[in-house]
């Protein structure tokens, strides 16, 4: 029993490191989404925002 248990931990460890990675590289899509828009807008004349 103690064996199945060790299987499990190292899959949830598994599963934790993915779910890191995976938020990581979400993270890091969002930044650059936004640092792109941010890089498009350009201020029309009269305007201050």
């Amino acid at each position: 029993m103690s064996e199945e248990k060790s299987a499990n931990f190292s899959r949830e460890e598994r599963m934790a490191a993915k779910l890191r990675e995976n938020l990581r590289r979400r993270k890091a899509q969002g930044r650059e989404m936004k640092s792109e828009s941010a890089d498009k807008w350009v201020p029309k004349a009269g305007d201050e925002g």
